[in-house]
Protein backbone atom coordinates (compact mmCIF):
# COMPACT_ATOMS: atom_id res chain seq x y z
CA UNK A 1 0.00 0.00 0.00
CA UNK A 2 1.69 3.33 -1.07
CA UNK A 3 0.83 6.40 0.96
CA UNK A 4 1.21 10.00 -0.35
CA UNK A 5 1.77 11.88 2.53
CA UNK A 6 1.78 15.66 2.93
CA UNK A 7 3.18 18.28 5.73
CA UNK A 8 2.49 21.89 6.14
CA UNK A 9 2.61 22.43 10.06
CA UNK A 10 5.00 25.05 9.79
CA UNK A 11 8.10 25.77 7.44
CA UNK A 12 8.66 22.73 5.61
CA UNK A 13 6.38 22.13 2.85
CA UNK A 14 6.89 18.67 2.33
CA UNK A 15 5.87 15.47 0.51
CA UNK A 16 6.45 11.54 0.60
CA UNK A 17 5.46 8.37 -0.93
CA UNK A 18 5.62 5.59 1.68
CA UNK A 19 5.65 1.98 0.76
CA UNK A 20 3.36 -0.47 3.19
CA UNK A 21 4.61 2.16 6.06
CA UNK A 22 8.24 1.56 6.02
CA UNK A 23 9.47 1.55 2.96
CA UNK A 24 10.48 6.06 1.89
CA UNK A 25 10.16 5.74 -1.50
CA UNK A 26 10.25 9.71 -1.77
CA UNK A 27 10.27 12.48 0.66
CA UNK A 28 11.35 15.35 -0.40
CA UNK A 29 11.31 18.93 1.67
CA UNK A 30 11.81 22.60 0.55
CA UNK A 31 12.70 24.70 3.86
CA UNK A 32 11.69 28.13 4.11
CA UNK A 33 14.53 28.84 6.85
CA UNK A 34 16.25 31.50 4.19
CA UNK A 35 12.70 33.26 3.96
CA UNK A 36 12.21 33.44 7.59
CA UNK A 37 15.98 34.36 8.82
CA UNK A 38 15.97 38.09 8.54
CA UNK A 39 13.23 38.48 10.57
CA UNK A 40 14.68 36.39 13.70
CA UNK A 41 11.65 33.70 13.23
CA UNK A 42 8.82 31.77 11.74
CA UNK A 43 6.00 34.62 10.46
CA UNK A 44 2.77 32.76 10.01
CA UNK A 45 1.18 34.36 7.16
CA UNK A 46 4.66 34.69 5.43
CA UNK A 47 5.18 30.72 5.48
CA UNK A 48 1.33 30.18 4.65
CA UNK A 49 2.05 31.66 1.71
CA UNK A 50 4.89 30.09 0.94
CA UNK A 51 3.54 26.63 1.55
CA UNK A 52 0.52 27.90 -1.09
CA UNK A 53 3.08 29.04 -3.84
CA UNK A 54 5.10 25.63 -3.52
CA UNK A 55 2.94 22.43 -2.27
CA UNK A 56 1.81 21.55 -5.99
CA UNK A 57 5.26 21.52 -7.27
CA UNK A 58 6.53 19.22 -4.28
CA UNK A 59 3.94 16.78 -4.69
CA UNK A 60 4.77 16.38 -8.53
CA UNK A 61 7.77 15.84 -7.68
CA UNK A 62 7.46 13.22 -4.66
CA UNK A 63 5.32 11.05 -6.81
CA UNK A 64 7.81 11.43 -9.83
CA UNK A 65 10.63 10.51 -7.50
CA UNK A 66 9.01 7.65 -6.18
CA UNK A 67 9.01 5.99 -9.66
CA UNK A 68 5.14 5.97 -10.02
CA UNK A 69 2.20 7.58 -11.16
CA UNK A 70 -0.81 9.48 -9.00
CA UNK A 71 -3.16 6.21 -10.36
CA UNK A 72 -0.76 3.92 -8.14
CA UNK A 73 -1.54 5.84 -4.64
CA UNK A 74 -3.77 3.85 -2.25
CA UNK A 75 -3.81 6.65 0.02
CA UNK A 76 -3.23 10.40 1.50
CA UNK A 77 -2.30 11.22 4.58
CA UNK A 78 -1.82 14.88 5.86
CA UNK A 79 -0.97 16.85 9.03
CA UNK A 80 -3.65 17.87 10.84
CA UNK A 81 -2.24 19.81 13.68
CA UNK A 82 -0.70 20.68 16.02
CA UNK A 83 0.89 23.90 14.11
CA UNK A 84 0.56 26.83 12.55
CA UNK A 85 -3.29 27.34 11.63
CA UNK A 86 -2.54 29.02 7.85
CA UNK A 87 -0.22 26.57 6.89
CA UNK A 88 -2.43 23.23 8.22
CA UNK A 89 -5.00 24.59 6.22
CA UNK A 90 -2.95 24.97 2.94
CA UNK A 91 -1.72 21.28 3.42
CA UNK A 92 -5.62 20.24 4.17
CA UNK A 93 -7.07 21.95 1.72
CA UNK A 94 -4.49 20.28 -0.96
CA UNK A 95 -4.70 16.55 0.65
CA UNK A 96 -8.91 16.80 0.64
CA UNK A 97 -8.84 18.28 -3.15
CA UNK A 98 -6.15 15.29 -4.20
CA UNK A 99 -7.88 12.17 -2.03
CA UNK A 100 -10.98 12.69 -3.26
CA UNK A 101 -9.94 13.08 -7.22
CA UNK A 102 -8.59 9.54 -7.27
CA UNK A 103 -11.19 8.16 -4.59
CA UNK A 104 -8.62 7.07 -1.97
CA UNK A 105 -9.20 7.16 2.06
CA UNK A 106 -7.20 10.59 3.83
CA UNK A 107 -6.00 10.46 7.02
CA UNK A 108 -5.77 13.27 9.27
CA UNK A 109 -2.33 12.70 11.50
CA UNK A 110 -1.59 14.46 14.53
CA UNK A 111 2.04 15.98 13.73
CA UNK A 112 3.58 15.27 17.23
CA UNK A 113 2.52 11.35 16.80
CA UNK A 114 3.94 11.56 13.16
CA UNK A 115 7.53 12.38 14.66
CA UNK A 116 7.06 9.55 17.33
CA UNK A 117 6.79 7.27 14.13
CA UNK A 118 9.61 8.37 12.50
CA UNK A 119 11.70 5.61 14.19
CA UNK A 120 10.21 2.82 12.48
CA UNK A 121 10.97 4.80 9.06
CA UNK A 122 14.96 4.31 9.89
CA UNK A 123 14.81 0.34 9.77
CA UNK A 124 15.01 -0.24 13.44
CA UNK A 125 12.10 -2.45 15.06
CA UNK A 126 11.44 -0.51 18.05
CA UNK A 127 8.65 -2.55 20.39
CA UNK A 128 6.20 -0.96 21.92
CA UNK A 129 5.94 -0.02 24.62
CA UNK A 130 8.75 2.28 24.90
CA UNK A 131 9.63 5.93 26.43
CA UNK A 132 9.49 8.61 24.23
CA UNK A 133 10.96 12.30 24.25
CA UNK A 134 10.09 14.98 21.54
CA UNK A 135 12.05 17.65 21.59
CA UNK A 136 11.21 21.00 18.87
CA UNK A 137 10.84 24.05 18.46
CA UNK A 138 7.56 24.55 19.70
CA UNK A 139 7.26 21.40 22.12
CA UNK A 140 9.00 19.34 24.42
CA UNK A 141 6.75 16.25 25.31
CA UNK A 142 7.49 13.16 27.57
CA UNK A 143 5.90 10.02 27.59
CA UNK A 144 4.88 6.17 26.45
CA UNK A 145 3.61 5.06 23.27
CA UNK A 146 1.79 1.64 23.90
CA UNK A 147 0.23 1.13 20.38
CA UNK A 148 0.84 3.18 17.39
CA UNK A 149 -2.26 5.51 18.02
CA UNK A 150 -1.97 5.04 22.17
CA UNK A 151 0.63 7.76 23.63
CA UNK A 152 0.45 8.63 27.41
CA UNK A 153 1.69 11.79 28.19
CA UNK A 154 3.49 12.20 31.23
CA UNK A 155 4.91 15.78 31.01
CA UNK A 156 5.63 18.63 28.95
CA UNK A 157 6.99 22.18 28.91
CA UNK A 158 5.46 24.59 31.82
CA UNK A 159 7.34 27.54 29.15
CA UNK A 160 9.53 27.68 26.33
CA UNK A 161 10.04 24.39 24.94
CA UNK A 162 13.55 23.46 24.15
CA UNK A 163 13.64 24.42 20.87
CA UNK A 164 12.67 27.89 21.50
CA UNK A 165 15.33 28.20 24.64
CA UNK A 166 18.00 27.63 21.69
CA UNK A 167 16.53 30.15 19.30
CA UNK A 168 16.07 32.78 22.32
CA UNK A 169 19.59 32.62 23.45
CA UNK A 170 21.03 32.06 20.42
CA UNK A 171 19.80 35.51 19.52
CA UNK A 172 20.93 36.92 22.83
CA UNK A 173 24.52 35.73 22.24
CA UNK A 174 23.96 37.81 18.18
CA UNK A 175 24.15 33.86 16.70
CA UNK A 176 21.89 33.26 13.57
CA UNK A 177 18.45 31.58 13.06
CA UNK A 178 17.77 28.83 13.77
CA UNK A 179 19.67 28.96 16.79
CA UNK A 180 19.84 25.23 18.11
CA UNK A 181 22.28 24.53 14.95
CA UNK A 182 24.14 27.83 15.34
CA UNK A 183 24.78 26.75 19.19
CA UNK A 184 26.06 23.54 18.71
CA UNK A 185 28.14 24.50 16.08
CA UNK A 186 29.86 27.51 18.30
CA UNK A 187 29.84 25.14 21.55
CA UNK A 188 31.95 22.79 19.77
CA UNK A 189 35.02 25.14 20.95
CA UNK A 190 33.34 25.84 24.21
CA UNK A 191 33.69 24.56 27.63
CA UNK A 192 30.51 23.15 29.17
CA UNK A 193 31.28 23.29 32.31
CA UNK A 194 32.85 26.34 33.08
CA UNK A 195 29.18 28.05 33.89
CA UNK A 196 27.16 26.40 35.98
CA UNK A 197 23.63 27.16 34.51
CA UNK A 198 20.34 26.43 36.67
CA UNK A 199 18.51 22.89 36.37
CA UNK A 200 15.14 23.70 36.99
CA UNK A 201 12.38 21.18 38.52
CA UNK A 202 8.65 21.55 37.95
CA UNK A 203 7.27 20.66 41.53
CA UNK A 204 4.19 19.97 40.71
CA UNK A 205 5.59 17.11 38.30
CA UNK A 206 8.87 15.93 38.28
CA UNK A 207 8.70 14.87 34.35
CA UNK A 208 7.61 18.87 33.57
CA UNK A 209 9.85 20.82 32.32
CA UNK A 210 10.94 24.82 32.42
CA UNK A 211 13.44 26.71 30.11
CA UNK A 212 12.30 29.86 30.76
CA UNK A 213 14.36 30.43 34.09
CA UNK A 214 17.22 29.12 32.23
CA UNK A 215 16.80 32.00 29.46
CA UNK A 216 16.80 34.32 32.20
CA UNK A 217 20.21 32.86 33.56
CA UNK A 218 22.05 32.93 30.29
CA UNK A 219 20.61 36.50 29.80
CA UNK A 220 21.81 38.06 32.92
CA UNK A 221 25.48 36.18 32.83
CA UNK A 222 25.95 38.23 29.62
CA UNK A 223 24.89 41.57 30.99
CA UNK A 224 27.62 41.09 34.12
CA UNK A 225 30.37 40.10 31.91
CA UNK A 226 29.75 41.46 28.44
CA UNK A 227 31.79 44.94 29.19
CA UNK A 228 35.21 41.93 30.63
CA UNK A 229 34.56 39.82 27.64
CA UNK A 230 32.37 36.86 26.74
CA UNK A 231 33.77 33.46 26.14
CA UNK A 232 30.61 33.06 24.02
CA UNK A 233 31.89 29.66 23.05
CA UNK A 234 31.76 28.57 26.56
CA UNK A 235 27.91 30.52 27.26
CA UNK A 236 26.87 28.68 24.37
CA UNK A 237 28.41 25.27 25.54
CA UNK A 238 27.23 25.70 29.20
CA UNK A 239 23.33 26.43 27.92
CA UNK A 240 23.82 23.85 25.77
CA UNK A 241 24.81 21.33 28.30
CA UNK A 242 21.94 22.46 31.01
CA UNK A 243 19.32 21.92 28.39
CA UNK A 244 21.00 18.67 27.42
CA UNK A 245 21.30 17.73 31.27
CA UNK A 246 17.75 18.02 31.89
CA UNK A 247 16.25 16.61 29.01
CA UNK A 248 18.39 13.60 29.35
CA UNK A 249 17.54 12.97 33.30
CA UNK A 250 13.78 13.57 33.11
CA UNK A 251 13.24 11.03 30.46
CA UNK A 252 15.70 8.17 31.99
CA UNK A 253 13.86 8.65 35.30
CA UNK A 254 10.87 7.71 33.49
CA UNK A 255 12.13 5.09 32.14
CA UNK A 256 13.54 3.27 35.63
CA UNK A 257 10.10 3.92 37.05
CA UNK A 258 8.06 2.86 34.82
CA UNK A 259 10.16 0.08 34.28
CA UNK A 260 10.29 0.40 30.37
CA UNK A 261 13.97 -0.19 28.39
CA UNK A 262 13.43 1.50 25.16
CA UNK A 263 13.86 4.91 25.15
CA UNK A 264 12.87 6.79 21.78
CA UNK A 265 14.01 10.54 21.00
CA UNK A 266 12.14 12.37 18.64
CA UNK A 267 11.96 16.21 16.74
CA UNK A 268 14.28 18.66 15.50
CA UNK A 269 16.33 19.12 18.33
CA UNK A 270 17.13 15.58 18.09
CA UNK A 271 19.39 16.26 15.64
CA UNK A 272 21.66 17.95 18.50
CA UNK A 273 25.08 15.50 18.51
CA UNK A 274 25.23 16.77 22.41
CA UNK A 275 22.07 15.10 23.23
CA UNK A 276 22.65 12.17 21.20
CA UNK A 277 26.12 11.25 22.79
CA UNK A 278 24.64 12.05 26.42
CA UNK A 279 21.77 9.89 26.29
CA UNK A 280 23.80 7.12 24.40
CA UNK A 281 26.01 7.26 27.01
CA UNK A 282 23.91 6.89 30.08
CA UNK A 283 21.58 4.55 28.45
CA UNK A 284 24.59 2.03 28.07
CA UNK A 285 25.01 2.92 32.34
CA UNK A 286 21.33 2.12 32.55
CA UNK A 287 21.16 -0.40 30.32
CA UNK A 288 18.57 1.08 28.01
CA UNK A 289 18.08 0.65 24.42
CA UNK A 290 17.83 4.09 22.68
CA UNK A 291 16.58 4.86 19.14
CA UNK A 292 16.95 8.31 17.23
CA UNK A 293 15.41 8.80 13.78
CA UNK A 294 18.25 9.64 11.08
CA UNK A 295 18.83 13.33 10.67
CA UNK A 296 16.11 14.43 8.16
CA UNK A 297 13.93 11.82 10.00
CA UNK A 298 13.90 14.46 13.41
CA UNK A 299 12.79 17.73 11.55
CA UNK A 300 9.32 18.01 9.73
CA UNK A 301 9.10 15.85 6.88
CA UNK A 302 6.37 13.93 5.50
CA UNK A 303 7.88 10.47 5.08
CA UNK A 304 6.62 10.13 9.15
CA UNK A 305 3.40 11.51 7.85
CA UNK A 306 3.06 8.59 5.37
CA UNK A 307 4.15 5.80 7.18
CA UNK A 308 1.68 6.73 10.07
CA UNK A 309 -0.88 7.17 7.99
CA UNK A 310 -0.54 3.55 6.53
CA UNK A 311 -1.36 2.24 10.19
CA UNK A 312 -4.20 4.71 10.38
CA UNK A 313 -5.85 4.15 6.87
CA UNK A 314 -4.91 0.33 7.22
CA UNK A 315 -6.88 -0.06 10.68
CA UNK A 316 -9.99 1.91 9.40
CA UNK A 317 -9.43 4.68 12.21
CA UNK A 318 -9.68 7.80 10.21
CA UNK A 319 -12.88 7.98 7.70
CA UNK A 320 -12.34 10.24 4.31
CA UNK A 321 -12.27 13.84 4.03
CA UNK A 322 -12.07 14.39 7.76
CA UNK A 323 -8.71 16.19 8.22
CA UNK A 324 -10.47 19.47 9.99
CA UNK A 325 -7.55 21.97 11.63
CA UNK A 326 -6.72 20.35 14.93
CA UNK A 327 -4.14 22.80 17.16
CA UNK A 328 -4.47 20.23 20.10
CA UNK A 329 -1.97 17.47 21.02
Amino acid sequence: MKILGIETSCDETSAAVVSDGKDILSNVISSQVDIHKRFGGIVPEIASRAHLESIENIVNIAIESAGISILDIDGVAVTKGPGLIGALLVGISFAEGFAESINKPLAGINHLHAHIYANLLSGTAVKMPFIWLLVSGGHTLLGIAEDINKYELLGTTVDDAAGEAFDKVAKLLGLEYPGGPAIQKIASAGDPFLIDFPRAKVKKNRYFFSFSGLKTAVLYYVRENEKSGLDIPSVAASFQEAVVDVLTGRTIEASLEYGINRIVLCGGVACNSRLREKFSVDCRKNNLELFFPSFDLCTDNAAMVAGIGFEIIKRGLNSSFCAEPNLKI
